[in-house]
C-alpha cells in the first residue's frame, strides 16, 4: 500500500517532473518478466541498509560502527490490474527459507538483498514463480519522512508493549500521537514483549510474542492502513501536501532502471480512484520449524519458515488472478503431466519415500522415475522441485508438479538429473495430491491411497510412516489473512477509542 502512496504522490505531482526524476535513485535489476492479462507486479522492499541513509542515525545503528548488513525487513509484492483498476498486496515473510536466496545456495529470503536487487527478484521468480515487472526499495527514512510530512499519525495501543531491538516502549494504553521515528519503531518491532494483566511494571519480566516475523507483517499492514487514512484526511491532491510528500519520498527511493517517472504517471492516472484503505493485504502461508535454530548443511540459520503446499500455490494463483492450470510467468497453459518427465530422489533418509513419490506422480500421468537417495540436509527439510532454467517454460514444468504436492515444498532453479525436465528431492511430511486445486493442507498420518469423487478431494499420501513423529516440529499452516491480536496497535476511533 505504501507503493500505492508512492505512485500516486510522486507520479501525480507532474508539475516538477524533471526535478523529481533527478531525486529518485535508479539501480540495475536483471529482469525479463513479461506483462500478461493487462497486469503488472511490483516488488516493494524495505531495506535495513544503514549505509544507504543520507543522514546517519544512532538509533538505527551506524554504518561507521560496523552496522553494515543489508537485508530486506519487508518483502511485499503489489499486483496491479489495469483492466479492473484493482490493486492487491502479498507479503512474503522475511524468514522463509528458499533454495535460491543467494547464488551460493539456500538461506532466508531476506538474505538475498545482500547480493543486490537482481538476486532477490531471481529468488522470488525461480522459487515461487511470481513474475516481477518493477522494483522499488525503501529505507528507514522513507517511512519516517512520510509520517513526519503528515504531521504524525495516531495509533491506539490496547496494551503496554516493549521492543528492545526497535526501541518501541509504550508505557500507557490508549490513542497516542507518533512522529516518524516513533512510527518506524512500530513498523520494525518483531521482538515484542507484552504486559498482560497481572504483570509488573518491569518489562524484563513480560512474555515475548511468538511468531515474531509474521506478527510484524500484520502490524505493518495495519500501519499502512493508518497512514492511508491519515493521507486521505490530509488531502491527497492538495498541491502543497503532494509536493512535500513527493520531495520527502523521492530521495529515499531506489527503483529499477526501466521504471521511469512516466511509468509512475501512467500508474497514477490508472489507479487514482483506488481506495487505498481497501486494498487487500494477504500473507504467504508457511509452517514454522519449531526446533530452535534451524540446522541446514551444518549451519544454524535461527528461526525459519517453510512455504506450505498446496496453500502457497493456491494463494499465488489467486493473487495473480489466474487459474491453477496457468503458467504464472506468462499466463499460458501449464503442460499436461504426460509432457513432463520427473526424476525423484529421496531427501530424508526414508528408503521408500522416493519410490512411493514417483509411483504416485506416475499415477497422475507424469513420466516419473526413481533417481535414488541423497544425504539429508538436516533433520527437517522442505521438498524441492528443481527446474533446469529460469525460462517460463521450464518453470511451468515445475509448477505442474508442485501443484500436486502437499507439505513444506518450494521450487528452485537448479540442475535436474537423469535427463528429466524436473527433479524432485523429497522432504518432510510430503504427500502427493490427486487434485491441484486445494486451498488447505492436511498433515499426513500414514501411507494411504485414495481417490477424488465429486467435490470431495483426497490425497495419495507418500510420507513414510516412520516420519510421522516429526509432525510436532512444524506449526500448523499460518493463515493468509493475519488478524490483529489483542495487544497490537491499531487505528484510533472517535474520542480516543480503538478504531474498527
Amino acid at each position: 500500500m505504501l507503493l500505492v502512496l508512492v505512485v500516486l504522490i510522486v507520479g501525480g505531482f507532474a508539475g516538477d517532473y524533471f526535478y523529481l526524476n533527478s531525486l529518485v535513485h535508479r539501480v540495475n535489476v536483471a529482469n525479463e518478466a513479461v506483462r500478461y492479462n493487462d497486469t503488472e507486479n511490483i516488488l516493494l522492499v524495505g531495506s535495513t541498509s544503514r549505509c544507504a541513509l543520507a543522514v546517519q542515525n544512532k538509533a538505527y545503528g551506524l554504518c561507521s560502527q560496523g552496522v553494515t548488513g543489508v537485508n530486506s525487513d519487508v518483502v511485499m509484492i503489489v499486483h496491479l490490474n489495469f483492466t479492473t483498476k484493482r490493486i492487491s498486496l502479498l507479503s512474503i515473510p522475511r524468514d522463509v527459507f528458499v533454495p535460491n536466496a543467494r547464488t551460493t545456495g539456500a538461506n532466508k529470503i531476506d538474505a538475498a538483498l545482500y547480493q543486490g536487487p537482481s538476486q532477490l527478484v531471481s529468488a522470488i521468480e525461480n522459487d515461487f514463480g511470481i513474475p516481477i515487472n518493477h522494483y522499488i526499495e525503501l529505507n528507514f527514512d522513507t517511512f519516517a519522512s512520510v509520517v513526519n510530512v503528515l504531521g504524525g499519525i495516531n495509533m491506539y495501543f490496547p496494551m503496554q508493549v516493549f521492543d528492545a531491538y526497535s526501541g518501541l516502549n509504550i508505557t500507557h494504553t490508549g490513542c497516542q500521537h507518533l512522529n516518524g521515528y516513533e512510527a518506524l519503531q512500530v513498523v520494525r518491532a518483531r521482538h515484542l514483549q507484552i504486559r498482560f494483566p497481572g504483570d509488573g511494571p518491569n518489562h524484563a519480566t513480560w512474555p515475548q510474542e511468538a511468531l515474531s516475523d509474521l506478527a510484524r507483517i500484520r502490524r505493518d499492514h495495519e500501519f499502512l492502513r493508518v497512514v492511508a487514512a491519515a493521507l486521505k484526511a490530509k488531502g491527497l491532491g492538495n498541491p502543497l501536501t503532494d509536493q512535500q510528500l513527493a520531495t520527502a519520498i523521492a530521495p529515499n527511493l531506489e527503483v529499477d532502471g526501466s521504471f521511469s517517472l512516466s511509468d509512475m504517471l501512467s500508474l497514477a492516472s490508472n489507479f487514482a480512484g483506488v481506495s487505498i484503505g481497501s486494498v487487500p493485504e494477504v500473507t504467504m502461508p508457511v509452517v514454522l520449524v519449531e526446533t530452535g535454530s534451524y540446522l541446514y548443511q551444518g549451519y544454524y540459520y535461527g528461526d525459519v519458515e517453510f512455504p506450505i503446499g498446496p496453500d502457497v500455490t493456491s494463494v499465488i494463483d489467486q493473487f495473480l488472478e489466474i487459474s491453477p492450470s496457468t503458467n504464472t510467468m506468462n499466463g499460458r497453459a501449464l503442460p499436461t503431466p504426460s509432457h513432463v518427465s520427473v526424476s525423484v530422489y529421496g531427501g530424508t533418509g526414508a528408503p521408500a519415500q522416493a519410490t512411493a513419490t514417483a509411483t504416485a506422480l506416475g499415477q497422475l500421468g507424469f513420466d516419473a522415475t526413481v533417481g535414488g537417495s541423497l544425504t539429508p540436509v538436516g533433520t527437517r527439510s522442505e521438498t524441492v522441485v528443481y527446474h533446469a532454467s529460469n525460462t517460463p517454460s521450464s518453470i511451468a514444468m515445475a509448477e505442474a508438479v508442485i501443484a500436486h504436492l502437499s507439505g513444506p515444498a518450494v521450487m528452485a532453479l537448479g540442475p535436474t538429473s537423469g535427463g528429466a525436465d524436473v527433479t524432485v528431492v523429497t522432504g518432510s511430511d510430503l504427500a502427493v495430491l490427486a487434485s491441484p486445486t486445494h486451498t488447505t493442507t492436511t498433515r499426513p498420518t500414514s501411507t494411504t491411497t485414495s481417490t477424488t469423487a465429486g467435490d470431495s478431494t483426497t490425497t495419495t499420501t507418500v510420507t513414510d510412516p516412520s516420519l510421522v513423529h516429526a509432525d510436532a516440529s512444524f506449526s500448523a499452516p499460518t493463515p493468509v489473512a493475519q488478524p490483529l491480536q489483542p495487544w497490537d496497535p491499531r487505528s484510533c476511533g472517535p474520542n480516543g477509542t480503538a478504531g474498527a
